[in-house]
């Protein structure tokens, strides 16, 4: 999967047309690799590479790795971020400017308006969903037709959702590495016992473990409560308001082992490589977001070794209730190659967002976000010169209900799903399988559950014959036509019995007898009536 999404991006970066690729592989996957060959093959080309990251620690790390892999290459790499004086981010920014830099790489500093490329070719964002639009809108105006390739292991509701529709290309790593392990995650209340019997245990492995504590204000106490718990670890401390020599120091002491215990905040959130630690511990872990959860916990097991995930909760304070929803998706998903169910369910937790401005979560009021999709997904069919399916808009009004009993799908969640399939099917092969998956899973499909299934095909059936809508008024069965419905009434009508009335073009009354307005006797009638 790795050597196709290479492919994939070298086969995009060849087109006369801009990339827009997204390389979405788990925490710890090799996206790095792909961006690596992919900056190579635009530096080759005699093009300048951006490669936008969001922390600072992130920053030097991804300026170590390109620096060692294109070692033996006469390429200039720079790195653009706090820890820079003035006058080297001037003098970086200079160079850059008159393409003496092939490849830069920085935080959203390389976002402010003075810094410029002369012939920028690529555009690498790592963990895209630490951006907003409006950061990557600045980034498409440095150049219109710059390739961007995003890397991330969870998008955010709107690029998944994008590119589920197909308006961005994806590719997706989900092999993990050899000897990969999936993390034992623990969603506990906050316990130092636990604290102290996990820190041990890590300890007595030679390993390191991290200690998140998001706020800087207490993390001095907090450092030394851990400390007191094991007292002989070397705990030190990491955050983004300390000097800049001193978190250096702290990071280096950490990767080269001297430090047991790191007690930090999220400045460790991205792409942070330390192979011997590998037992993490999230204080306060209702207060983060999801895929920030996935990435904090991806710190760690990225090695052999079996690692652990502690998501301490508050003794204090209740949990809001999507906290709590968050909470569970992530003990949920603690798999490896969990990042994209992640995403899929933040996209159900949070709504889609809006594809042509900046709001990145939030549902589509107007239309509905079923229907939403459907148009969106038949605009994106029309552009690509793909026959699009129209969709089934028939109205249905029998004056009866059906629903799928609570008892025969017990789990809210599997149900909504089921009653989504049935209204997006498209045809009776869709409504063929949804019925068989019912049958394997859950059993013998009831007759409430089968009526729906029944309606769906009848509701799919008159759309193809230009019908808005079939409702009951008293006796009558009344059909309204589309303005543009090219129906024979006499032939549609002609296996019921009935007296029919036509009142305009587009109207058109069934009388039916009185027992035929029983739900299953309606439903064949239906049936008769477009069956071909």
């Amino acid at each position: 999967e790795q050597q196709k999404a290479i492919d994939d991006v070298k086969r995009d970066m060849a087109l006369q047309a801009p990339m827009d690729r997204l390389v979405c592989g788990d925490v710890g996957y090799g996206k790095t690799e792909v961006a690596v060959r992919a900056a190579f093959k635009a530096v080759e080309a005699g093009k300048q590479v951006a490669v936008l990251v969001p922390t600072t620690v992130l920053c030097v790390q991804h300026g170590r790795t390109f620096a060692e892999r294109f070692a033996d290459f006469p390429i200039a790499i720079e790195i653009l971020n706090r820890f820079k004086t003035p006058k080297q981010a001037a003098d970086i920014i200079k160079r850059t400017k008159q393409g003496r830099v092939d490849r830069l790489i920085g935080t959203h500093r390389l976002l402010s308006g003075d810094v410029g490329f002369r012939d920028l070719g690529l555009l690498i964002i790592d963990e895209e969903q630490r951006f907003g639009v409006e950061h990557k809108e600045k980034l498409k105006r440095l150049r219109v037709n710059v390739d961007v390739l995003t890397m991330t292991a969870t998008p955010i509701p709107r690029t998944l959702h994008m590119s589920l529709l197909g308006l961005r290309d994806i590719s997706s790593l989900a092999t993990p590495p050899l000897d990969r392990r999936s993390i034992v995650t623990t969603v506990t209340a906050y316990n130092t016992e636990l604290i102290r019997k996990g820190i041990i245990r890590e300890l007595n492995r030679q390993g390191q473990v991290f200690f998140l504590h998001n706020r800087v204000k207490m993390i001095e106490k907090k450092a030394w409560e851990v400390s007191k718990l094991v007292p002989d670890a070397k705990v030190s401390i990491a955050h983004g308001q300390m000097a800049k020599s001193e978190l250096e120091k702290a990071m280096v002491d950490f990767v080269m082992g001297d430090t047991d215990v790191l007690v930090c905040t999220t400045i460790i959130e991205s792409g942070l490589d330390i192979p011997n630690a590998n037992t993490i511990f999230i204080d306060n872990a209702d207060r983060f977001g999801l895929a920030e959860l996935h990435q904090l916990r991806g710190r760690v097991g990225r090695y052999k070794h079996r690692a652990y995930a502690y998501m301490l909760l508050p003794k204090s304070r209740s949990i809001t209730p999507v906290a709590a929803r968050r909470l569970k998706a992530i003990e949920e998903y603690s798999h490896l190659g969990a990042g994209f169910r992640i995403a899929l369910r933040d996209l159900e937790i949070r709504g889609a967002g809006n594809m042509l401005g900046a709001e990145q979560s939030g549902h589509i009021q107007l239309v509905g976000y079923q229907m939403y999709c459907e148009l969106l997904a038949e605009a994106v069919r029309r552009l690509k010169g793909e026959k699009v399916e129209p969709i089934a808009t028939a109205g249905l009004d029998l004056g009866f209900t059906t629903y799928i009993p609570k008892n025969y799908i017990p789990a809210d969640r599997h149900r909504m799903d089921v009653y989504r399939r049935i209204a997006v099917a498209k045809g009776d092969e869709d409504l063929k399988q949804i019925g068989a998956e019912l049958t394997d899973v859950y059993g013998p499909v009831p007759q409430q559950a089968q009526m729906l299934l029944d309606l769906a095909k009848i509701r799919i059936a008159a759309s193809r014959q230009g019908i808005k809508s079939i409702v009951t008024d008293g006796a009558d069965l009344v059909f309204s036509f589309a303005k543009d419905a090219k129906v024979k009434t006499g032939t549609l009508f002609s296996k019921v019995k009935g007296r029919v009335t036509v009142t305009d073009k587009q109207i058109v009354y069934l009388r039916l007898a009185k027992n035929y307005f029983e739900p299953g006797t309606l439903i064949t009638v239906l049936q008769k009536m477009f069956s071909h």
